[in-house]
């Protein structure tokens, strides 16, 4: 089996050298399984191996008169190798190759991002780790909740990358397949062996029925894939905005040295990766889309959706290897103000407790809509008057009435919101 792991990063996968080299590899497979039945002899096929280079430059010359890819390769592995370039493509036609190709180069497009998962998920589980007890403000609606722990928000996405990485793993199996069955998928003009041969040796699957091309299915699952990857990078990215914003100023990325915020203001330091990997993900999630649309094409096949492959794959799986690439940067060099998560709990003067007075009230026999009106009553006083929300409590006789100084001071222990995170942590094995 050829390596899937012959190229150091994305931008190679997708060069011209990569994707020549690919194509020349399908076309020797081909030839040796050809050979193997009889169609090609022996001599022929080790002077195709012996010769068979390409010149990019003279390919490209090529193209500009013949106005096809294919046949510019082709035309430029004949020069040199001769008479018997007469055997190589012999009974395929041009998406053989190109289908077959593009499957090879999104493999090993996925595996890099594949890794770059792995990467952020070890990043966010030793920061989950690491903050399993810090506790800060939970927010909803962007209003202080209920305590909670850092820890958990890490091990929140830790979870979400996890089910990534499954999707990844699907959507890889999903796309690879090549094809090797000629122009309509009949194999009326090349064995079906030679496909199977082909795929065998590239690491794919050979598709069990096609058209010309491999059907677009495959790799709209791909593209809607790296669009929820790229949703959720867009979802850490924003809540680190969040936390960094000088109101709360909770979390921020890492300030390097010499590193300047802004051209005007020399105190600022702005969230600018967060802000990149925002931006990048609007264009990752969109190029699902055209590759939705291309699932439609007319009758066995046309070209509509080449040209826009030509770009949104290279362009989405290059941009999202570089957005988890930055992301997991963040994550291991995050700043986290563990004093101003403190002093953003005591901001609402102890209010957040409100749901586990409610609570003791409604076990002491209160009904539900009279106690949550007695507590409101009295988070409201306490924030009008700025006044902690626990001396308003012990003021309030019909509270008092029903529970003891000691029911209300356990009310307020923080270490309630603690009891389960401990167990929350070992559905992980952390």
């Amino acid at each position: 089996m050829i390596s899937r792991y012959s190229l150091p990063d994305m931008k190679g996968i997708w060069s011209d050298e990569n994707k020549f080299n690919t194509w020349l590899k399908i076309e020797l497979l081909a030839c040796e399984a050809l050979c193997e039945l009889g169609d090609i002899p022996e001599k022929s096929l080790k002077k195709i191996k012996d010769k068979s280079k390409f010149d990019i430059k003279r390919i490209h010359q090529i193209e500009k008169v013949v106005k096809h890819d294919v046949i510019a390769f082709l035309t430029s592995i004949s020069e040199k190798v001769g008479k018997d370039a007469r055997f190589i493509h012999m009974g395929l036609t041009s998406s053989d190759v190109l289908d077959t190709a593009l499957s090879y180069n999104m493999t090993q497009a996925v595996d890099l991002l594949l890794k770059d998962l792995q990467n952020l998920r070890t990043a966010l589980k030793k920061l989950a780790k690491k903050h399993k007890t810090t506790i800060m403000i939970g927010r909803s609606h962007g209003v202080h909740a209920e305590p909670m722990t850092f820890g958990l928000k890490m091990l929140l996405w830790f979870d979400e990358v996890g089910r990534h990485i499954h999707r990844l793993e699907h959507a890889r199996n999903t796309i690879k397949y090549g094809k090797i069955s000629g122009a309509v998928g009949t194999y009326a003009n090349i064995d079906p062996y030679v496909e199977q041969y082909v795929c065998k040796k590239l690491g794919l699957s050979p598709s069990p029925l096609s058209t010309q091309v491999l059907q677009r299915d495959r790799h709209a699952e791909l593209m809607t894939t790296l669009g929820l990857i790229a949703s959720s990078l867009e979802k850490f990215a924003t809540e680190i905005r969040a936390l960094q914003r000088t109101e709360v100023n909770e979390a921020q990325e890492f300030f390097a040295k010499g590193q300047k915020g802004s051209s005007a203001m020399p105190h600022k330091k702005n969230p600018i990766i967060c802000e990149r990997i925002c931006g990048l993900a609007r264009l990752v999630r969109a190029n699902s889309i055209p590759a939705m649309e291309n699932i439609s094409l007319w009758h066995e096949r046309d070209i509509s959706h080449s040209s826009v492959e030509r770009v949104i794959i290279p362009d989405s799986t290059i941009a999202l290897d570089y957005m988890l690439s930055k992301f997991t940067g963040i994550v291991k060099n995050l700043v986290v103000n563990t004093k101003n998560m403190k002093k953003n709990i005591d901001k609402t003067k102890g209010s957040i407790f409100s749901q586990t007075v409610l609570l003791k009230l409604i076990k002491k026999g209160l009904i539900r809509e009279s106690a949550y009106k007695i507590v409101q009553q009295s988070a409201m006083k306490s924030t009008k008057e700025k006044r902690d929300f626990k001396t308003a409590i012990l003021k309030n006789k019909k509270i008092c009435n029903i529970l003891s100084i000691e029911e209300i001071e356990e009310s307020f222990d923080i270490k309630i919101h603690l009891k389960n995170v401990e167990e929350i942590y070992k559905r992980f094995g952390i």
